[in-house]
C-alpha cells in the first residue's frame, strides 16, 4: 500500500514538473539548434557568419532570421513535444478495442447478472470509459447486495458515481491543451515581431545616403520573411493538433456520457 501510494506522489509531481520542464528543455535545444547548427560558419560565404549565405544552404539562410528564429524553433519543439505527450495521452484513455463493443458487452453482462465478469472486462480495456464504467459496476455490485435502500435511491447513488468517476477523467484527457491552444497566438505574434524588427533593419540599410548597405537590406527582409515563415508554420500545427485533440476529447467524452447513461437504465431495470 505504501508503495501504491509513493508511486502515485511520485507520478504526481512528474506530471506537475512537465510543463516547466518542457519549456525550460525546449528553450536549451531552440538555442543550441539556432546557435551551434544554424549559425555554424561553414553555411557561409569565407565561412563568416556576417556575409550571405551559401547558396542553396538553407540553414544559413533560417539563421538570417535572426535572434527571434530562436525562440520560434523552442515554440515549435514545445508545440510537437506537447503534441506527442496529448496523443500517447489520448490513444491510452481510448483503451484496447472499438468503445461501442465494449458498451455493448458490458449491457450484456449486466443483464445476465454479470457484474463481476464486466469488471474484470473493464480492467482488460484499460480506457478512461472503461475507468468510469468500473466505477459504476462496482457500486452496483455493492448496492445489489444492500436491503436497505429502496430501488430509486440506489439509481441516484449509481448515476452520482458515474458522474464523480467521470469529472475525474476529464481534466487528465484536458490537460497542456491550454498550451496548444496559447503558443497557437503566440507564434503568429513572435514571428510578426520578427517580421517588423527585420523590415526596420531592411528600411535602414535603404535610407543611408549614397549606395544602400547591400548586405544589411538582404539581412533585412530575410529576417523578416524567416520569421514570418516559422511564426506562421508553428501556428498553423498548433491550430491543427488543438481541433484534432478536442475533436477526440469531446467524441470520447461523449461516449462516456452515453455509456453512462445507456449503463443507469441498464442497472434501473435489474436493481432490487
Amino acid at each position: 500500500m505504501e508503495n501504491q501510494t509513493s508511486k502515485s506522489g511520485s507520478g504526481s509531481i512528474l506530471r506537475s514538473l512537465f510543463t516547466p520542464l518542457v519549456i525550460g528543455i525546449c528553450l536549451l535545444l531552440g538555442w543550441l539548434v539556432y546557435d551551434k547548427i544554424l549559425g555554424n560558419p561553414i553555411h557561409f560565404e569565407a565561412n563568416d557568419i556576417n556575409n550571405h549565405p551559401k547558396k542553396g544552404d538553407y540553414y544559413g539562410i533560417v539563421y538570417k532570421g535572426g535572434p527571434i528564429v530562436f525562440i520560434l524553433i523552442s515554440i515549435i519543439l514545445i508545440i510537437v513535444t506537447v503534441t506527442i505527450e496529448r496523443l500517447f495521452t489520448i490513444i491510452r484513455a481510448m483503451g484496447k478495442g472499438s468503445l461501442t463493443k465494449f458498451v455493448s458487452k458490458l449491457q450484456y453482462m449486466i443483464k445476465n447478472g454479470q457484474v463481476n465478469e464486466a469488471i474484470v472486462a473493464c480492467n482488460k480495456q484499460k480506457g478512461s470509459l472503461a475507468n468510469v464504467m468500473r466505477a459504476g459496476l462496482s457500486k452496483f455490485d455493492e448496492l445489489d447486495k444492500d436491503t436497505t435502500m429502496e430501488k430509486d435511491q440506489k439509481v441516484l447513488v449509481i448515476q452520482r458515481e458515474f458522474e464523480e468517476a467521470t469529472a475525474l477523467e476529464l481534466p487528465m484527457l484536458s490537460k497542456n491543451m491550454v498550451i496548444i491552444s496559447t503558443l497557437a497566438s503566440v507564434a503568429t505574434l513572435v514571428g510578426l515581431i520578427g517580421t517588423v524588427l527585420g523590415m526596420i533593419k531592411a528600411f535602414a540599410a535603404l535610407a543611408q545616403a549614397g549606395n544602400p548597405d547591400a548586405i544589411a537590406l538582404a539581412n533585412g527582409i530575410s529576417e523578416a520573411l524567416i520569421n514570418t515563415f516559422l511564426g506562421i508554420g508553428g501556428s498553423v500545427i498548433a491550430i491543427i493538433m488543438y481541433n484534432l485533440f478536442t475533436s477526440l476529447i469531446d467524441s470520447l467524452t461523449y461516449k462516456i456520457d452515453e455509456a453512462g447513461f445507456s449503463l443507469i437504465q441498464t442497472f434501473a431495470s435489474k436493481t432490487k
